[in-house]
């Protein structure tokens, strides 16, 4: 290990990175890094970011919080899985629905659409349960 590292890999840990980030940073195995933090008083805190990776500007779509954006990996639009799903509730139009399919149940005769099924025959249970096993489409 260089002196240059070990000062990089100081800035990066005052800066709150975490073992791994600083260690794909540097060019050091994980474990190098984990125990030069040992030795030198820089462990036992919980780093506030995991990745050198840029925090997304415009932040989340519902609340506005920082997304931090890891690389090589598909850009986020929400911080947490509860804004994505309070946002498509509040904006339904803006959902790309591509798996839409139209059915008519044939043992009520309602017309109705189910999302990513694409062999569903019932619009509910009991009328899967009257077709199936009260002489519907029975086998």
């Amino acid at each position: 290990m260089t002196n240059e590292q070990r000062m990089k890999i100081t800035n990066l840990r005052h800066q709150g990175y975490g073992y791994t980030a600083i260690a794909n940073a540097v060019g050091l195995s994980k474990d190098s890094v984990k125990a030069y933090c040992r030795n030198h008083g820089l462990a036992g805190e919980v780093a506030a970011a995991h990745t050198l990776a840029e925090v997304f500007p415009d932040g989340c779509l519902n609340c506005g919080a920082p997304i931090i954006q890891r690389p090589k990996v598909k850009k986020r639009k929400f911080c947490c899985s509860d804004c994505r799903i309070s946002w498509y509730k509040v904006n339904p139009d803006r959902l790309n629905l591509k798996a839409m399919y139209e059915y008519v149940c044939p043992t009520c005769g309602k017309h109705f659409s189910a999302y990513g099924n694409s062999h569903r025959k019932y619009c509910s249970n009991a009328c899967y349960i009257a077709g199936r096993f009260q002489g519907g489409d029975g086998a």
